[in-house]
This record gives C-alpha cells, sequence and structure tokens, in this order.
C-alpha cells in the first residue's frame, strides 16, 4: 500500500515519513529510518522447531494441511524441495508435488 514499514510498537499501518523518523499516529511511537532498516534485516524466519530457515532449504509438513478451494490434502511427512521465502503471513513460497505451487506458512514445517 504505501510501502512504509508497520509500527513496531502497534504494529499499526498508517505510519508516516517524518523528514528523518517515522511516527505511528495511532500509538504515537517514533523511530528513525535506520533502525527501521536494520530491524528489516534482522528479520529471520524460523520452523516450527525454531530453527532458521533459507532459499533453497528442504523442508518437511508436519501437519496435514488443507488446499483452499480444493480438495486436495498436503499430508504430514510431505518433503518440500528448494523453497522461496517471502513476505507476509504465509511466508514460504513453493512448488509441492502432486498439488503445484502454493504458499505455507513457516509454523508447519520442519527443516530436513
Amino acid at each position: 500500500m504505501s510501502g512504509l514499514p508497520p509500527c513496531p510498537a502497534c504494529q499499526s499501518g498508517y505510519t508516516y515519513d517524518d523528514g528523518l523518523q517515522f511516527v505511528c499516529p495511532e500509538c504515537g511511537h517514533e523511530w528513525s529510518k535506520e533502525a527501521a532498516a536494520s530491524a528489516e534485516a534482522e528479520t529471520v524466519v524460523r520452523d516450527a522447531n525454531g530453527n532458521p530457515l533459507a532459499d533453497g532449504d528442504t523442508v518437511t509438513v508436519i501437519k496435514d494441511l488443507k488446499v483452499k478451494g480444493s480438495s486436495s490434502v498436503v499430508k504430514v511427512g510431505t518433503r518440500v524441495k528448494n523453497i522461496r521465502l517471502v513476505e507476509g503471513d504465509h511466508d514460504i513460497d513453493c512448488k509441492v508435488d502432486g498439488i503445484g505451487p502454493m504458499k505455507l506458512k513457516s509454523q508447519f514445517v520442519k527443516r530436513a
């Protein structure tokens, strides 16, 4: 939407640029642009066991996952190769054999 980072204090998406810093109009929190840039660099995606994930890793699904808009199910133990990490709630972009391209949440996989 605006391309500005959400507020680190309240996660509000209504932040605005005020010169050398960002300001949240909902909670009044102010932080520098340098702090926002370093926070983005520190974001690490972790699997269900707390292990850090990286692009190209192979993961194993730890829970049956229903595929939205289909009657298919990704079964426990399904191995997914060559994942790609993306921003958002579903932070793994991958291709599951027999189902096709989809996004997964990192909390439902473990690194193989």
